[in-house]
């Protein structure tokens, strides 16, 4: 129970009021006190209370505050006719309210106690009990006289203030985001573990002790604290403030931070606080994909999208320092040549093997990107004459010329250059660009692995070819091809035994166009596969319309370009020009040159078995000009030689062209092949030839190539004479 028991207390004597011995307004004024204390104690929000100090806590008096306290009229509480006050208590409250009051009263007399009290309704309400212990006769506390007040609301709002506090605490502790307060100059105020972890400190406390100077300690470039602080000062906030910081053991990283300026009512800063998040994973992962969108993903060389700022940043310092910087544009020559023959893993190995040529020729700032395929672009930054650019293009031409070994196989390969510069040929990259690209292609018209400075007449140049390309897009279409057709001789009859078919263009106001002229630009465009077949299916349809008409047989040879030979329908395509046209397979050769042949041998073999098995017959053409491996040769399915003219032009004056047409012909002939020379131009070219064995010829002594009217005529009436 509340009170131990005591002593029966004694009435305490009261001052009973004599309105006799007080004047009329005394008596008033006497009156008015009373009224005014019962208003007060009626009208009170709570309950005042006389109790005893008994086991039962009788109370002697209550408020009529009481009943919307409790529930419970007053009367129904005096004297516990009903209920004690003491059973309202909840029972787990009660012990300590018990012990509060004893305490209150045995040393100062009073007491104030907050607990809960079980209402007649059922529900349950915190209490705010104050009261004071009242003396009897001897002294000895019997009544307690005081005041209990609901405080349900405050202390629902304290929950809520506490459970907000808890929330507060345990995001704070668990959150997986950094969380701070700092001081102005510099200090940890608070840190919570997740902070901790990321600047890898065993606890807040650690990090706290350790971290005094968070610009010098934390910041790897302390300006940026430098900046947090100024934004801080200037809007009180920052947003995604990204900077790089050390961890305890030395290792950076990135984060992020979002934090705010906590101000007085003065307007005075106290602290930041703030949240920081570990975003090096992300950061890397940006730098990723930064370099992957700015570097070409085979050689690691900056390309087309960064090669751009490079050409900016090297004419900003040309034109600052009044120096030149140039654009030199590099083509591997017959490049598509080597990767579509050998593969593409082969190609591959080869442009790592340039990429790696080209770096060794150039200083720390200039730059080597790869512009696409087998194009490279360097930036020549800080030129000071045009022979010092000359010395690097020397260099490069010398770097990519070295024969290239792969898998025990030896590659000659070449480059041609092109050469722009900064002022003299254009002012932005794309102008630069542009320029040495125009150079590039005129040092590939000079015969390729050579060099070619920008010219102002390069731009007539490039605006032909442009204009050429686009009219042969549509040259096929129009009916505007022909075929010349340029007889083939044997040497011991003389008479005429096949012929070369040679494509012409009849452009609207051009005239003809040689195939020196447009075969480049439709190999490019791919037009050749179309061009390709439609001269194969032309040639076999008027070879045998001669044939038709009586006319003595000849075979007619086709020239096939690498890409059509590469084109997976060509076997195809051959079968159905042969079936379509009626032509005997046998009066059908195709050529092939020689540089291309023993690019990728074993492939190209398989290839010609499947055209030999349609029984036509297969020629290697410029015989002499490339590398051939004769253990290769041996093994094609090849019927002709053709001696390639430069050697022929001169046979009659150059020992060394002799010699090596003599070497053809019987290296032909020991092969069981016929050999065919080409360029023969004069009497004296034929009668070599015909002293060393040549089986047959081509060239102008004979005929030029002529259209197929006049290629009819030549059959029918023969050659006319010779001299």
């Amino acid at each position: 129970m509340r009170w131990m028991k005591r002593d029966k207390p004694q009435p305490v004597p009261c001052r009973q009021f004599d309105a006799s011995n007080c004047d009329t307004a005394e008596a008033s004024a006497a009156l008015d006190v009373t009224r005014l204390l019962t208003t007060i104690t009626d009208n009170l929000v709570g309950m005042i209370y006389r109790c005893r100090i008994d086991p039962d806590w009788t109370m002697e008096y209550v408020s009529d505050g009481c009943y919307k306290l409790t529930g419970y009229r007053p009367e129904e509480l005096v004297l516990n006719r009903r209920i004690s006050y003491d059973q309202l208590t909840l029972p787990e409250d009660r012990e300590r309210v018990s012990r509060v009051i004893h305490a209150g009263i045995r040393t100062s007399g009073n007491f104030d106690v907050e607990y809960r009290i079980l209402r007649a309704d059922g529900y349950v309400c915190w209490v705010l009990e104050r009261g004071v212990a009242v003396p009897d006769a001897e002294g000895r506390p019997a009544w307690i006289e005081g005041y209990i007040q609901d405080i349900s609301e405050r202390m629902a709002v304290d929950e809520m203030l506490r459970e907000a506090v808890r929330r507060y605490e345990s995001l704070f502790e668990h959150a997986t985001e950094g969380i701070f307060q700092t001081t102005p100059d510099g200090r940890y105020l608070s840190a919570n573990p997740a902070l901790a972890r990321i600047y890898g400190h065993a606890s807040p406390e650690a990090l706290i002790a350790h971290l005094h100077d968070i610009q010098r300690q934390l910041y790897v470039s302390p300006d940026r604290r430098a900046e947090f602080v100024r934004l801080m000062q200037t809007t009180g906030t920052v947003r995604n403030f990204e900077s790089q910081v050390y961890r305890k053991d030395g290792s950076i990283i990135w984060i992020s931070e979002n934090a705010r300026a906590v101000k007085d009512t003065g307007d005075n800063v106290q602290f930041y606080e703030g949240t920081v998040v570990d975003i090096t994973e992300r950061k890397e992962h940006e730098a990723v994909l930064e370099y992957q969108a700015n570097h070409d993903s085979l050689t690691g060389l900056p390309n087309r999208s960064l090669l751009r700022d490079r050409i900016d940043q090297a004419i900003t310092r040309a034109r600052r320092e009044n120096i030149m910087a140039a654009v030199v544009f590099v083509d591997l020559d017959h490049f598509k040549l080597i990767n579509d023959s050998l593969g593409h893993y082969v190609g591959d190995r080869l442009l790592l093997e340039v990429a790696s040529r080209l770096k060794s020729c150039v200083r720390g700032n200039d730059t080597v990107a790869r512009q696409g395929g087998d194009e490279f672009v360097l930036v020549l930054a800080e030129q000071h004459s045009e022979d010092e650019m000359l010395a690097v293009v020397g260099r490069l031409l010398d770097a990519i010329s070295q024969p290239w070994v792969d898998g025990g196989q030896e590659y000659g390969i070449s480059c041609s250059i092109g050469v722009s510069c900064y002022p003299r040929d254009g002012a932005d990259p794309d102008a630069l660009l542009r320029c040495a690209d125009a150079a590039m292609y005129q040092a590939k018209a000079s015969g390729r692995s050579t060099y070619h400075f920008y010219t102002p007449e390069l731009n007539l140049a490039i605006s032909e070819r442009l204009e050429l390309a686009n009219s042969l897009r549509h040259a096929l279409e129009r009916d505007e091809f022909l075929v010349y057709y340029q007889p083939r001789i044997d040497i011991a009859s003389e008479r005429i035994v096949g012929a070369e078919a040679l494509i012409r263009w009849d452009c609207p106001g051009k005239g003809i166009v040689p195939p020196d002229s447009f075969i480049s630009i439709a190999e490019e465009t791919g037009l050749i596969i179309p061009i390709g077949q439609w001269i194969l299916r032309e040639a076999c349809r008027q070879t045998q319309a001669w044939r038709e008409a009586g006319l003595p047989p000849i075979a007619v040879s086709v020239n096939l370009s690498p890409i059509q030979f590469r084109h997976t329908g060509l076997v195809q395509s051959v079968a159905d020009a042969l079936a379509d046209t009626g032509l005997t397979p046998g009066q059908l050769e195709l050529e092939l040159t020689e540089s291309f042949v023993m690019h990728d041998a074993e492939r190209i073999n398989v290839a010609m078995r499947s055209l030999k098995a349609l029984g036509v017959d297969i020629a290697v053409d410029d015989f002499g000009t490339g590398y051939s491996s004769l253990s290769y040769l041996k093994r094609f399915p090849v019927d002709r030689l053709k001696i390639d003219k430069s050697f022929v032009r001169d046979i009659d004056s150059d020992p060394d062209d002799a010699a090596i047409v003599r070497a053809i012909i019987t290296l032909g002939h020991a092969l069981g092949l016929r050999v065919v020379a080409e360029g023969v131009e004069t009497r004296a070219h034929l009668e070599y030839l015909r002293q060393h064995g040549c089986d047959e010829v081509q060239g102008y002594y004979f005929s030029r190539p002529v259209p197929a009217g006049r290629m009819e005529t030549l059959l029918r009436d023969g050659l006319p004479a010779a001299g």
